[in-house]
This record gives C-alpha cells, sequence and structure tokens, in this order.
C-alpha cells in the first residue's frame, strides 16, 4: 500500500512548494502595490493569498468590533426629543448589516431622514487603482466589512465626505463614489472653514519630515500633516506637524517621550479646528490642532509658520476642540492615563473650557458627566451648543448623550444592534448652527424631490 519515496524526491517537492509560495506572495504583492503586469495573474494569486484571512472572518464576523454593554436593556435613542430644529448625523457601525453607515436623524422626532452606506468594495478597489505602496497596510486589515466612517460632513448636495485613516472619499447622495484622493492617509477629524475648504489630519508620503534636522537617515515617524483641501478633494496646502515643532524650538517633545525604547507616533494628531474670523487672541485662517500624545492643543497661523499659544497639563489624551466665542474653547479631555494595567481613565471624561482672557480652565457640566459616568478611554466628541446644551459621544461605548444646560440628561443613544451587541459610533456631528440648517434643509429638499436612490 505504501512505497518507498526516495529523499530527493521529498525535498524537490519542498523546494516546488516553496517556490510556488513565494511566486503566489509577489504576485499578491503586484496586486496589493497596483501594479498590473501580470493581469489575472496576480488577481488570482491575491485571492489565494487572502483565504486563510477571509475564513477567519467569516468565522468571526468582526467580534473585535463589539464593545463593552454597559448599559443592559438599552437600544436606540432613550429620553425626550429636542423641542429646536436639530439633526444628528450620525456615523455607526451596523452590526446587524456588519458595515457602517450614517444616518441624518431629526431629534425633534428621532426620525431618520436619510442613510447612507457606501460601496466600500468600490473604495477599496479604487484605493488599489493608486498604485501606492503605503495603502498595502490598508487593505490588509480592512474590507467591505471592517472600515468605519469617521467625522463624516455633510455637502449642499447631500454628499458625504468619509474616511478611516485611508484615502479621503466624497460619496453622493445615493452613496456613489465622486471621487477619491489617495494622496496621504486621512485620519481623524474632517472640518470646513469659512470658505469651505477641508481641513484634515493626514499621515504624509513620502514623508515631508527632513532627516536633516535630527542628523540621522535611521528615522522613521508618523508624519503628521496639516492638510487643506477645495471641495473638489484637490490639496492646497500641507504642511508637517513635526517640521512645525522643529521650527518653532519644540524638537525635544519629538524625542524625548519614551526613556527606553522609540516610538514612531509621538504627536498623534486627532482634530484640526481652523478659525472662521479674526478675534482678539487669534486671526482667520489660524487653526487650533490636539496632540494626544503630547497630551497638548495649539493655536497654529500658517501663513507665518508661528506656534502662537498652547495649552498642558490640564487634560490627559485629549480630542475635540472647538471654539466657543472669541476668547474661549472647548476641550474633550479624556483624562485617560497610561497604567500599569493598561490605559485607563481617571474618573470621568470632562469638558474643559479655556478662557484666553483669564489663562484659567473651567469644567463644564461635570457632575453631569460624572453622573452618568462617562469614560470613553479614546476617541470621543462635545459640542457646547450657542444655548448651552451639551451634546457628547462616547465613541468606546457606542453612545451618545444630549444634556440640557441646567445639567439633566436629555436623551441618549445606544448603538445597539438587533443581535444584541453595541457596536462603536463613528465620530457623529450635531448640526444646529445657521449654516448646518441651511445644509440640512437641502438635503432635506433633495430628499423629497425626484430623485431616488436604489437600494444595495
Amino acid at each position: 500500500m505504501f512505497r518507498k519515496v526516495e529523499i530527493w524526491v521529498l525535498y524537490l517537492i519542498i523546494l516546488f512548494f516553496l517556490a510556488v509560495t513565494v511566486l503566489v506572495a509577489a504576485l499578491a504583492r503586484q496586486e496589493l502595490v497596483g501594479e498590473k503586469k501580470f493581469g489575472k495573474f496576480s488577481k488570482t494569486a491575491l485571492f489565494i493569498a487572502e483565504i486563510p484571512h477571509n475564513f477567519y472572518n467569516a468565522l468571526t464576523l468582526n467580534q473585535d468590533l463589539i464593545v463593552e454593554d454597559r448599559f443592559p436593556d438599552k437600544a436606540g435613542f432613550i429620553g425626550k426629543p429636542n423641542n429646536q430644529e436639530l439633526y444628528l448625523l450620525l456615523s455607526r457601525y451596523d452590526g446587524d448589516l456588519a458595515e457602517s453607515i450614517v444616518e441624518l436623524v431629526d431629534l425633534r422626532t428621532f426620525e431618520t431622514i436619510h442613510t447612507w452606506n457606501p460601496d466600500y468594495k468600490e473604495i477599496i478597489e479604487k484605493t488599489l487603482e493608486t498604485g501606492s505602496i503605503e495603502f498595502a497596510e490598508f487593505t490588509s486589515v480592512r474590507n467591505e466589512s471592517r472600515m468605519r466612517i469617521i467625522h463624516p460632513i455633510l455637502f449642499e448636495d447631500g454628499s458625504l465626505l468619509v474616511q478611516d485613516a485611508s484615502p479621503l472619499n466624497r460619496i453622493d447622495f445615493c452613496s456613489n463614489l465622486i471621487w477619491q484622493n489617495a494622496h496621504d492617509n486621512f485620519h481623524h477629524s474632517i472640518e470646513k472653514d469659512e470658505e469651505g475648504n477641508i481641513w484634515v489630519s493626514s499621515w504624509m508620503y513620502p514623508y515631508g519630515f527632513d532627516s536633516k534636522y535630527v542628523g540621522t537617515d535611521n528615522l522613521v515617524l508618523l508624519d503628521e500633516g496639516i492638510t487643506k483641501l477645495s471641495p473638489d478633494g484637490e490639496v492646497l496646502y500641507q504642511k508637517s506637524v513635526s517640521e512645525i515643532f522643529i521650527e518653532n524650538d519644540m524638537r525635544y517633545l519629538l524625542f524625548s517621550i519614551y526613556v527606553d525604547r522609540y516610538s514612531d507616533d509621538p504627536i498623534h494628531m486627532n482634530d484640526i479646528q481652523p478659525v472662521m474670523k479674526d478675534g482678539p487672541y487669534w486671526k482667520k485662517g489660524d487653526v487650533f490642532l490636539s496632540f494626544r500624545h503630547q497630551s497638548m492643543v495649539m493655536l497654529y497661523r500658517p501663513s507665518t509658520n508661528q506656534v502662537i499659544w498652547k495649552g498642558v497639563g490640564k487634560f490627559y489624551n485629549q480630542h475635540d476642540v472647538d471654539i466657543l466665542n472669541d476668547h474661549q474653547i472647548a476641550i474633550f479631555n479624556n483624562n485617560s492615563v497610561n497604567s500599569f494595567d493598561g490605559i485607563v481613565v481617571y474618573g470621568t471624561n470632562e469638558v474643559l473650557i479655556y478662557d484666553f482672557e483669564t489663562n484659567e480652565y473651567s469644567s463644564y457640566l461635570r457632575d453631569s458627566m460624572t453622573k452618568n459616568d462617562i469614560r470613553s478611554i479614546t476617541e470621543g466628541r462635545s459640542e457646547i451648543l450657542d444655548n448651552g446644551d451639551l451634546y457628547i459621544e462616547e465613541t468606546n461605548y457606542g453612545r451618545t448623550l444630549y444634556f440640557n444646560n441646567d445639567g439633566s440628561l436629555r436623551w441618549e443613544h445606544i448603538n445597539r444592534a438587533e443581535n444584541g451587541n453595541i457596536y462603536p459610533v463613528g465620530w457623529s456631528r450635531i448640526l444646529y448652527t445657521p449654516r448646518d440648517l441651511d445644509i440640512v434643509r437641502a438635503v432635506i429638499n433633495k430628499k423629497g424631490g425626484s430623485e431616488t436612490c436604489s437600494e444595495k
């Protein structure tokens, strides 16, 4: 039944399979980086290489996206709707669809007006067509059911800008891809300035950081970039944050964070807030920047490459800077610290107000934050409305909250799927300013018009 095999035959078989493995890997890489030299062969090789990964995903179905259930028996909107005209651009991972979606919600009724559900397969395929090796990691860790939509921004025509530490994508009212900018990996917040241009954080490729500043070529950094784009996706301005630090005598902050090991992410920019008009402490065209790993908020003037102000020491691993008036800003303080057991929230999150006139910090509705145990370890959003109401996103736990200006909880939303699990939200946006409301009304008119969108 069994026959002896010469040892040289066994070695030959092993060498053959090694050669095939190397060939498949090489062809798969060609497909990943967009080099279309081998046509169907490289596509087939990539398909083969992804079989174990896809099989694992099919078995686990993104179990790692399920967040801790701290709110038993709660789901969806709970509480009283708002009396005034307000909307929520709710970005969330839909655990039943196993995809991220964006919903425009009327907060007077909690009804969903419109839903965007992009074709993530098309977005990934478009990314691969760029031919940029920097996106190989992007495509290897993300698929159609893993992409999140982070901080989407809405336009009058019903289109959205979306990203997930990825190329920047603009999708239309019916979720079709309009354009993609793969100049860099764009991440975290997306904001519009007074002219309608887009400010977004990016990891710059190739690295804008010049090794001459440190005297060594053996340096790899996630080179954070302040990037300004037109509504059509054209890069209008870009500046390396590493270079800002060095050119403003802050070099020591880049290379002294870790004593016993090297960090390639000493900055970790998570918000750019453009200044819309002149004030006593800033000028139109300035930007507020939030650097999580520095626990720092900075006021920077691109026109002169000057750091006008920086705030440190009153917050930890913060996110989301907002301009309240001509002398105050608000900061979402995660209050998270690196402990022996990992990163944890020290007490609760809080919303800090810094007053440039008095050079003092104050905590806004702290008792309400504590009472409702708001403690997103990372991410998180806040917005103080003109009437003093407070909007909070507890991103890590899939919860969104709205407080009246007296501190009472008006409503909360828990992103629980029909399967019973809670999934994260994706930097949703409260829409309340006159400018916001004009945009939403235009979208509602479009929704009520003759244009319809086919179901996915």
